[in-house]
């Protein structure tokens, strides 16, 4: 595999369903502990700021959901039922988008599951003191990758999963994106 290189800053800075269709097929890169582990990004799931009724920032600006108002190109890493990591990218401009990782494709290097956020932020190593970590570092970034045949599978949309609570306007959207047919996906 040549050696990867973090995308640039203004791949992110744009709308959060934009980016989370084209982070398909990157690859998410973990340099922790004397270790790298390389996984492809299979499934991502928008979320497009304070109108979102499903966003972290649709109550405002909190200290937990703080690097999603920063640059675009950081990570924004919170804790679910106290036990769970879940790994998003800050998109756009300050607004409070981001897209969440959902699931990955081990590559190398990686020990564990990765078909789901808290699962693929457990094997990626990939905490809360992640959060707030520009992308465009050495330690974690998310890199184009070289696939074999150049062509990624059809690309699937779907509602987002366990935004319920965000009423039927944002949780019936088509938010979440993955590569059809990749067994690491979390749900079909």
């Amino acid at each position: 595999m040549p050696p990867l290189r973090p995308l640039p800053r203004s791949f992110y800075a744009r709308p959060a369903d934009a980016v989370a269709r084209e982070l398909l097929g990157m690859c998410l890169v973990r340099h922790a502990g004397g270790e790298t582990r390389v996984a492809r990004i299979v499934e991502t799931e928008a979320y497009l700021g304070p109108q979102d009724k499903a966003c972290h920032t649709a109550r405002g600006k909190t200290a937990r959901n703080a690097a999603m108002f920063g640059p675009p190109g950081h990570a924004y890493v919170y804790l679910i039922y106290g036990m769970y990591h879940c790994l998003n990218v800050v998109t756009g401009n300050g607004e409070g988008q981001a897209v969440l990782i959902r699931a990955v494709e081990p590559i190398t290097g990686c020990a564990g599951k990765t078909c789901g956020p808290g699962l693929l932020c457990k094997t990626l190593a990939i905490t809360r003191t992640d959060d707030g970590m520009d992308l465009l570092g050495e330690d974690l970034f998310i890199a184009p990758d070289e696939p074999d045949d150049k062509r990624l599978p059809r690309i699937v949309a779907r509602p987002r999963i366990g935004v319920d609570y965000a009423g039927p306007r944002w949780s019936r959207r088509l938010l979440r994106f993955y590569l059809n047919g990749n067994p690491h996906v979390s749900r079909p």
